[in-house]
C-alpha cells in the first residue's frame, strides 16, 4: 500500500506539499497540483481522511515520539505509563496530541521528519528513548523548527527541554544499599544498551561507589534484556558478592539464573516496574514514577509552546523494596 511518503517522492516534492495539495491549500501551485495528483493516480493512493482532518486542525499539537521495546514478551509498562500520562495531562491543558512510533520514520533525514510532522500540524514534540546514535533527531532538536522535550536524554536549547531523575545519584544509592547491607566487596554491574544516555549516566553513579567503597566492579553490556542478564549471570556470579542491574527486567533475569544456580547473591534493579513485585524474591530498585515524568514533560511542552525557554528539570526518585503486595490490586 502506497504512503504520502511515496506520493512526495514520485511527484518530486515535500510531504507537506502533498497535503497541501489534496487538501486544497491556496499556495499550491497549479503544476505541483498537477504532479500530485498524477502520482495519486499512478500509485493509487488513497488518502487517510482522517488524517487530512487532523492536519488542518489549528496549531497546538503535540506528537509523542516514542520507541517500543519489541525485544521482550513482557508488556512495555515504562511506555504505556509514559503514554498514560502524557495523553491524560494533553486532555486538561486542551493540546492536541498524536503518537509516532520510531519504526514509522526509521531511515527518514532530517527535512522528511520535519515535513511529516508539518503536515500533521504538529508544533511540538516529546521525545522518549532518545539515544547516542539518534543523529537525525539531533538534528531536529539543532533546528530548532518545533518545540521539543526530551525524556531521558540531555538536549537543550532555546526551544528544548530535557526531563529526567538523576541516574547517576539514583543508581549509586541503589547500588550502595543493596551491596553494603550484605558486606559485599564485589561487583559485577549489568550496564544497559551502550548507545543510551542513562546507561552512561548510570554507569557514573557506580563507579563513583567503586572508587569511594574500594570495591572490585566487573561491568558488562546486559542491553536492558532479561535473557542476556540471565546469561551473564550464569558466567559471573560465582566471582562476585552482588549483581547490580541497570534496570528491572535484567534483576530478574540475574535472580531466576541465580536460583537456578542455586547460589545467593543480592541483586538490585532499576525502574521500579510491577513485574518486579513477582520475582520471587524482594529486591531493591529505584522507583521511577514514568506518569508523572510524562505529565511534567507536557507541562514543560506547554511551557515552550507559550513562548517558554528550553531548560533541564530533575525530577525525584526513591529507593524501594517493592513486594508482591505492593503491585496488587
Amino acid at each position: 500500500m502506497s504512503s504520502i511518503r511515496d506520493v512526495a517522492r514520485r511527484a518530486g516534492v515535500a510531504i507537506s506539499t502533498v497535503s497541501k495539495a489534496l487538501n486544497g491549500y491556496p499556495n499550491v501551485s497549479e503544476e505541483t497540483r498537477v504532479k500530485v495528483n498524477e502520482a495519486v493516480k499512478e500509485l493509487n493512493f488513497t488518502p487517510n481522511p482522517i488524517a487530512s482532518a487532523l492536519s488542518s486542525k489549528k496549531a497546538g499539537r503535540v506528537a509523542l515520539l516514542i520507541r517500543l521495546n519489541t525485544k521482550t514478551q513482557a508488556v512495555d509498562e515504562i511506555n504505556m505509563q509514559y503514554l498514560s500520562g502524557a495523553i491524560n495531562r494533553a486532555v486538561e491543558r486542551r493540546l492536541d496530541v498524536v503518537t509516532v512510533f520510531f519504526s514509522m520514520i526509521r531511515g527518514w533525514n532530517a527535512g522528511e521528519i520535519e515535513d511529516y510532522f508539518r503536515s500533521q500540524g504538529v508544533e511540538g514534540i516529546i521525545i522518549y528513548g532518545m539515544g547516542k546514535q539518534d543523529e537525525v533527531l539531533h538534528g531536529l532538536i539543532e533546528r530548532q523548527r518545533f518545540k521539543i522535550v526530551a525524556v531521558d536524554a540531555p538536549a537543550e536549547n532555546a526551544s528544548t527541554s530535557c526531563v529526567q531523575i538523576d541516574h547517576e545519584q539514583a543508581q549509586y544509592e541503589v547500588a550502595r544499599r543493596t551491596v553494603l547491607e550484605n558486606g559485599g566487596r564485589s561487583i559485577l554491574y549489568l550496564a544497559g544498551k551502550p548507545d543510551g544516555y542513562v546507561t552512561q549516566e548510570r554507569l557514573s553513579g557506580m563507579q563513583r561507589l567503586a572508587r569511594e567503597e574500594k570495591i572490585s566492579l566487573l561491568v558488562r553490556a546486559g542491553d536492558f534484556s532479561e535473557k542476556k542478564a540471565r546469561e551473564l549471570t550464569f558466567r559471573y556470579a560465582r566471582a562476585y558478592d552482588a549483581i547490580v542491574c541497570a534496570s528491572d527486567l535484567m534483576a530478574i533475569g540475574a535472580m531466576r539464573a541465580l536460583q537456578e544456580m542455586d547460589i545467593f547473591r543480592p541483586v538490585c534493579g532499576f525502574d521500579g516496574i510491577t513485574l518486579m513485585g513477582y520475582a520471587g524474591m524482594q529486591m531493591n530498585t529505584v522507583k521511577q514514577d514514568f506518569y508523572r515524568i510524562s505529565r511534567r514533560a507536557m507541562d514543560e511542552m506547554g511551557r515552550l509552546l507559550e513562548g517558554g525557554t528550553g531548560r533541564k528539570l530533575i525530577l525525584d526518585h526513591k529507593i524501594v523494596r517493592m513486594q508482591y503486595q505492593d503491585v496488587i490490586c
